[in-house]
């Protein structure tokens, strides 16, 4: 049944795994129905704290008939439900899904990709880049990866390992300052690892300026997400440096 019928439809999952990364984010583990989304696609998200509030967040994972979800959420000012998620969500919470949407996707004729995620719009991109593990000659991938600082660049040790078995994926970690802000997040002390980025791996800038830094790209297929200020400079310094407004899909 396509995914337009089912749009009306609500699935309920169960939290198994709650991550929290950083201070203000944390990445979120569920098993439960078939939620019949596609990768890059968002979905309705509802959790007990707030039972009748609903947020969208994208799947970091793509469909599993086994039910199984990811969700990699950042608190947000005044964000009830996203703070909540990151602060108190626990094993055994049950969510209900709803209302798949979303028009990101990787056209099947495509052989150059480019992807740009800002924060936590890095989980559609991570959600189609597993698909594409599943095709048989899957297209080139440039995903530029950016964050403020180096430590909101969350996931460096699982893109690291991705680039490295993955040979058609290319990643570029992009920061706005090379170092990390004077004050300690407990959080990321907790969780830091050997592998990842390295401080000469970081190019410095926003992804707007460096993304389009090398010049339009007309035979590719741009996705982009995250943050709606991030978003709109980066199509605007896209199309002006010369890439095509169609080729570019929003999330």
């Amino acid at each position: 049944m396509s995914v337009d019928v089912e749009r009306d439809r609500e699935w309920l999952a169960t939290v198994v795994e709650h991550h929290r990364l950083r201070r203000d984010l944390a990445v979120v583990r569920l098993e439960g129905e078939y939620v019949p989304f596609t990768a890059g696609q968002s979905v309705s998200v509802a959790v007990p704290q707030l039972p009748s509030v609903t947020r969208r967040y994208s799947p970091a994972l793509p469909p599993s008939l086994d039910g199984k979800l990811e969700f990699h959420v950042r608190t947000v000012p005044a964000g009830w439900v996203s703070g909540s998620i990151v602060a108190d969500t626990a094993p055994g919470d049950e969510w209900r899904i709803s209302s798949p949407t979303g028009r990101l996707r990787i056209d099947d004729s495509t052989t150059e990709v480019v992807m740009i995620a800002g924060g936590t719009g890095l989980a559609p991109m991570r959600s189609m880049l597993l698909e594409l593990t599943r095709r048989p000659n899957p297209p080139l991938v440039y995903l530029f990866v950016g964050g403020r600082h180096p430590r909101d660049l969350y996931a460096a040790d699982m893109l690291t390992i991705l680039a490295y078995h993955l040979d058609w994926l290319t990643v570029v970690p992009i920061v706005e300052q090379i170092e990390d802000p004077d004050w300690a997040d407990e959080w990321h002390e907790r969780t830091k690892v050997d592998i990842g980025f390295g401080e000469d791996d970081l190019i410095q800038g926003t992804l707007a300026d460096v993304v389009s830094s090398y010049g339009g790209y007309t035979n590719h297929q741009v996705l982009i997400s995250g943050s709606p200020a991030m978003v709109r400079a980066t199509v605007r310094a896209l199309v002006d440096t010369g890439t095509p407004a169609g080729s570019i899909q929003v999330g």
